[in-house]
């Protein structure tokens, strides 16, 4: 038996609100957050953040990785990041716990393994 199959147009796509959102408790704060995964164009940012090239040698700069992931992922009520680029090394200066807390979140949301950060290293 043969199924009708549907395909979507482009404006379809284009407004398909697709980025999922969880709300989290950080216990280190005594508040909550709200983390969103990544769209696309982020998941290359922060993947190109986090891969360093030098001549033929390329490794994963784990620097932050966690403050780097967090800033791209809390938003506010209407989905705006709540810190910017530069945020970064100040975020990373708060509870190594209550960021992987978020972290860990950010990146089942974002559909970020371990293995694509080894991945990355490997290519």
């Amino acid at each position: 038996m043969m199924t009708n199959k549907r395909f979507l147009s482009r404006d379809e796509i284009l407004n398909i609100k697709d980025l999922p959102v969880e709300e989290v408790y950080v216990e280190e704060w005594q508040a909550w957050v709200r983390v969103r995964g990544l769209t696309g164009a982020e998941r290359d940012q922060f993947e190109q953040s986090i891969v360093e090239t030098r001549g033929k040698d390329t490794r994963v700069n784990l620097r932050n990785i966690r403050a780097k992931l967090v800033t791209l992922c809390v938003v506010d009520e209407e989905g705006k990041r709540l810190f910017k680029d530069e945020d970064v090394e100040l975020l990373g200066r708060k509870s190594a716990v209550a960021l992987n807390r978020i972290f860990e979140v950010a990146q089942r949301l974002s559909g970020l393994r371990p293995e694509d950060v080894e991945e990355l290293a490997g290519n």
